[in-house]
């Protein structure tokens, strides 16, 4: 039977969860720098480096943008919406021509589309019926811990789990997405990822645009054999990845909902565009050659909108954006350019101009209210250090110079306060924190200028300092801070902290 995911070598990746007990407690994510003999980083911390696929690769602009569906609950009980999620294999096609076995929530990549509304609880029972254990996380979500998705808190093959998001949040574009200890990587990879959208009244009264005209779009990066299987360089038998990818492994396909450099019809009308960055570990430096209008990031509305050129989004991050397509005639062809990378991997999805239409959305001078955080009233500053380090005879990925240990808390921080983290790099990482949402103070001790802006991820840019203020609300438990590189994540770059 040919493998859902193949390693580089032919074998298949991602082997079965074998191990039990106190060694599976142990941060056994850790071990895979040491997997191969005399393991080095070539001198000093790897980058991430370009798994090439066998498979041609398509034409771009070839396939139209698929957009995923929108889930429905099941049921609804006492204003609370339960939504049943059944991860499973599905061989779909993913390269125009081939058929390529996925993980899939509900079968498909991505999974359904969430539309939540803040205040209205959602639960979400979490079917597994895939040969692994799986994690569920909500990114973005302000959950309590027990359904935050810890990386040990396993759904085992064949069992189920109810997850409860009570939505005491803002809206804004959060995305869910496997969280298992030590193979996030390949099991995101193989496609369990979807969008999460959550809304308000405050955003409903702005008249953005909605309805069609309102487009979610999960980017990633991947790469496949000559006929169609997903390539990831995993290890046989164990976590991890060959050594010439412990920096991250990068596609050479890009996805866009699942589709190869698709393109998208679009009226001569505004346009809002949920971007969601779900690579593994490739950044993108978005830009159509235009002006882009930003109104939204990882945590929600700017407070007021933001003309820029181009839009990074490391891996986890996210943006909202407005594109007027009434500024093109019609015919015109829109590219969604990466400006991060060279050719085939330097393009992303196209736009065609192709009808007019009414349209009475608007983009308001002010979107919302953000509150700023005060760092003068921190109770504590905390320093985190991201730094590759040697490691059970090899090298690894560290956080202050220790492996994840999800028995072992970094920090404890108490309910209610306000602190000050202070995140150094080596080399990129998109640090990722759990549970509350924090503003960027400084980088490399330079104040950030402007309104505060609410986040769940930063990247780090290489020898980079970057200060962010959070406060710890609503719920008490265990958290994790990590790096969003998912191969850095799996390799140890996390770190515990508890909320007491």
């Amino acid at each position: 039977m040919t493998p859902d995911l193949r390693a580089v070598d032919g074998q298949a990746a991602g082997p079965a969860f074998t191990r039990r007990g106190a060694l599976r407690l142990l941060g056994l994510g850790a071990l895979a720098a040491a997997a191969v003999p005399g393991c080095s980083l070539l001198g000093g911390s790897p980058q991430p480096q370009l798994l090439a696929s066998a498979a041609p690769l398509p034409k771009p602009f070839a396939v139209p943008l698929p957009i995923p569906p929108v889930a429905r609950p099941v049921r609804t009980e006492g204003g609370t919406d339960v939504y049943e999620l059944t991860e499973r294999a599905a061989d779909v096609e993913l390269l125009p021509g081939l058929r390529t076995r996925i993980w899939g929530y509900d079968g498909s990549f991505p999974g359904p589309t969430i539309k939540a509304r803040s205040g209205r609880p959602v639960v979400v029972k979490l079917v597994n019926r895939l040969p692994e254990p799986t994690v569920l996380h909500l990114h973005g979500g302000h959950t309590p811990a027990q359904s935050d998705g810890y990386p040990t808190d396993l759904v085992a093959a064949g069992a189920d789990r109810e997850y409860a998001f009570p939505m005491r949040q803002r809206a804004a574009t959060l995305w869910y997405h496997d969280h298992r200890m030590d193979y996030t990587g390949p099991q995101v990879w193989r496609g369990l990822a979807g969008m999460f959208i959550v809304g308000d009244a405050e955003e409903e009264a702005l008249r953005l645009p909605s309805g069609d005209r309102d487009v979610p779009l999960l980017i990633c990066d991947r790469s496949f054999a000559a006929d169609g299987t997903l390539l990831y360089p995993g290890l046989e038998g164990k976590p991890g990845v060959l050594e010439a990818y412990m920096g991250g492994v990068l596609g050479d396909v890009i996805l866009v909902n699942g589709a190869p450099w698709p393109e998208l019809r679009v009226a001569r009308a505004r346009y809002r565009l949920r971007l969601c960055n779900g690579s593994n570990a490739r950044p993108y430096e978005l830009a159509t050659g235009r002006p882009l209008v930003r109104i939204g990031t990882d945590g929600g509305l700017l407070a007021a909108p933001r003309t820029v050129d181009q839009i990074r989004l490391a891996p986890g991050e996210r943006a909202d954006v407005v594109v007027d397509f009434s500024a093109y005639k019609l015919g015109e062809r829109v590219e969604l350019r990466n400006l991060a990378a060279e050719g085939a991997q330097g393009k992303v999805m196209r736009f065609l101009v192709d009808r007019d239409e009414p349209d009475d959305s608007a983009v308001p001078s002010r979107l919302s209210s953000v509150e700023r955080l005060d760092p003068a009233r921190a109770a504590v500053t905390r320093d985190f250090e991201f730094t590759s380090g040697s490691l059970h005879g090899g090298r690894g990925w560290l956080i202050n110079g220790r492996p994840f240990d999800p028995a072992r808390m970094e920090a404890r921080s108490r309910l209610g306060d306000v602190e000050v983290w202070r995140l150094t790099s080596d080399v990129a990482h998109p640090v990722h924190l759990h549970l509350s949402p924090f503003q960027v103070l400084s980088v490399n001790g330079e104040r950030v200028e402007g309104p505060p802006e609410w986040k769940d991820t930063v990247e780090l840019r290489e020898a980079q300092t970057v200060e962010i203020v959070t406060r710890f609300t609503d719920y008490r438990g265990r958290y994790v801070l990590h790096c969003h590189n998912l191969e850095h994540e799996d390799m140890a770059m996390m770190a515990g902290f508890e909320v007491v």
